[in-house]
């Protein structure tokens, strides 16, 4: 065996210095100092290579590839490329920031089932009214995620925020309650239904077998998680171009609903408070209903170290992008009126596909189309910011820490993008997922809340932090205000036992975080070291080098 691992183990060593990963060396390093590679003990390895990966050869190491002299080599290496640190890399710009708010808050509801508004506002006019006073609602949220954005530069968006305003132990409960169920379950639905419009034209007068649609949402899955994985690039681009995509549907929708208005269609418009609901909690749960159709308003403050200028993408990407999105779910909601009345619009399946049989025959298939584009896009945006929320908790210890691991090669969070992956595929499996993240919604607000309460504290606490934005201190108020509104109204309307079971879900984080986040059990270190190890060799992952 002696000759077989000792070549074994000089291939290993040189291709971890050629690669210049000593970060790769101190992950093996801390993850199990007796663990075998290769069928021979890490202790040669580890003692041999520490001689040759000091902190001096590394410093000349990285001059040499940046261009300095290093007059044992014969050839010059001013050609070569600057080495970059194993970190997540600042890929992402502007425009990209405005796709991934945009691309991520339209999903399929505009298209499918925008009448759950309508349903309990009770006339156009209050209808109308409510879609614009979300958008406006959600700009203030967004507004307030901006100053904390600018404040506190890390990724992980209210997790970093809870972390800094309450400490590790709320911002823990909301990871535990994000990473593990609202991440992976939207991610699972977005799929679920991206799957369902794509496979309904294969099977015409009937409804696809629900074996196809999760198959088909789990390839999704599959391919979504494989090209974030491969480049953050590549994500950004295919995040651009089924934002585009989404932004045309739109723009064709409202086209034709101008050119309805001009031929007179007005009569679902004319007298619009006529028959409109005068229940305080009817209008109460409209905004609900309204409230999520333009949920993902903070999704880009979870890849703010990867965002180029942070300090001027960030809220200028907000203020750019929700707008946006709320003048085109206004607009698209005029243009339905004008085809259909207030009854047909609430009986319709899928709303969109309708107006476009009236409107757009015999091109209304490019309806569905890109009804499956905009699913997609959805999908891509929540795994994109759903790893790096995994990654951050990882980093501070609040998860295993092979999830905050990044690829050697393509400086992604690869192994907290395959975990949420993996979790949306077996949410895929029950019957009915829609319940589950149903009743997980009001937690959603909770933690919204709970940022905005954050953003209060650290002003009396934290006085000394930088702000580039500063927003009225009214302003998280209002969304502290909404946010109790908003987790109550539900409950107290129509109390049931599965509430008590997502609060029991989410509390019994506190049974995990003393033993593994707290105290550190030995047991459980010990077990997680050859796998983390194993798991690096696999994935060529290493731990995130320090700024």
């Amino acid at each position: 065996m002696g000759t077989h691992a000792g070549v074994s183990h000089i291939r290993i060593k040189e291709a971890f210095i050629n690669r210049g990963v000593k970060s790769l060396y101190l992950g093996l390093k801390k993850t199990n100092k007796t663990s075998k590679v290769h069928g021979a003990s890490l202790k040669w390895f580890q003692s041999d290579i520490h001689t040759e990966m000091d902190d001096d050869s590394i410093r000349k190491r990285k001059e040499s590839q940046n261009g300095s002299t290093d007059h044992s080599m014969d050839a010059p290496t001013k050609d070569k490329k600057p080495v970059k640190a194993t970190v997540l890399q600042k890929d992402v710009g502007l425009l990209s920031g405005i796709c991934l708010i945009v691309g991520t808050m339209i999903g399929s509801g505009i298209f499918i089932s925008p009448k759950s508004v309508l349903l309990y506002s009770g006339a156009v006019g209050p209808c109308l009214l409510i879609w614009a006073a979300c958008g406006v609602l959600a700009t203030v949220g967004a507004l307030c995620y901006a100053e904390l954005g600018t404040m506190i530069t890390k990724s992980g968006g209210d997790y970093s925020y809870l972390m800094e305003g309450f400490g590790p132990l709320v911002a823990y409960l909301y990871s535990w309650t994000t990473v593990m169920v609202l991440k992976p379950s939207a991610f699972a639905i977005i799929t679920l239904s991206f799957a369902e419009y794509a496979s309904t034209p294969f099977y015409p007068g009937c409804t696809p077998p629900v074996v196809v649609t999760k198959c088909l949402s789990a390839a999704a899955i599959v391919l979504i998680v494989s090209v974030n994985c491969l480049s953050v690039k590549l994500a950004s681009y295919v995040q651009n171009f089924f934002t585009a995509a989404k932004l045309f549907i739109i723009l064709v929708i409202v086209v034709a609903g101008i050119v309805m208005l001009a031929q007179g269609n007005t009569e679902t418009l004319s007298n619009t408070f006529d028959g409109a609901s005068s229940s305080f909690g009817a209008f109460g749960l409209a905004f609900y209903n309204g409230l999520w159709a333009y949920d993902g308003w903070n999704q880009l403050n979870f890849i703010t170290e990867e965002l180029k200028d942070p300090y001027r993408n960030l809220p200028l990407a907000i203020l750019i992008g929700i707008p946006l999105v709320s003048v085109c779910y206004v607009l698209v909601n005029v243009s339905y009126f004008t085809v259909m009345t207030t009854t047909e619009l609430l009986q319709s399946p899928a709303v969109a596909v309708t107006f476009g049989d009236r409107v757009l025959h015999p091109m209304s298939w490019i309806i569905p189309l890109f009804v499956v584009f905009s699913t997609f896009g959805s999908a891509n945006g929540s795994c994109f910011t759903a790893g790096r929320l995994a990654y951050v908790s990882g980093r501070e210890g609040h998860m295993v820490k092979v999830l905050s691991y990044i690829s050697l090669r393509r400086y992604t969070p690869s192994p907290a993008l395959i975990f949420n992956g993996f979790l949306a595929i077996f949410y895929i499996v029950p019957a009915d997922i829609n319940t589950l993240i149903n009743y997980f919604s009001f937690a959603q607000w909770m933690f919204y809340g709970l940022t905005s309460l954050a953003l209060i504290v650290m002003r009396f606490t934290r006085k000394d932090l930088h702000r580039p934005v500063k927003v009225p201190l009214v302003l998280p108020v209002i969304m502290v205000l909404v946010s109790c509104y908003l987790v109550l109204a539900p409950i107290v309307d129509k109390p049931e036992l599965e509430y008590l079971y997502c609060a029991v879900f989410i509390f019994s984080g506190f049974l995990l975080y003393y033993p593994f986040v707290h105290v550190k059990v030995e047991w459980a270190r010990t077990l997680m070291r050859p796998i983390t190890m194993h798991l690096q060799l696999l994935m060529e992952v290493v731990p995130p080098e320090k700024n």
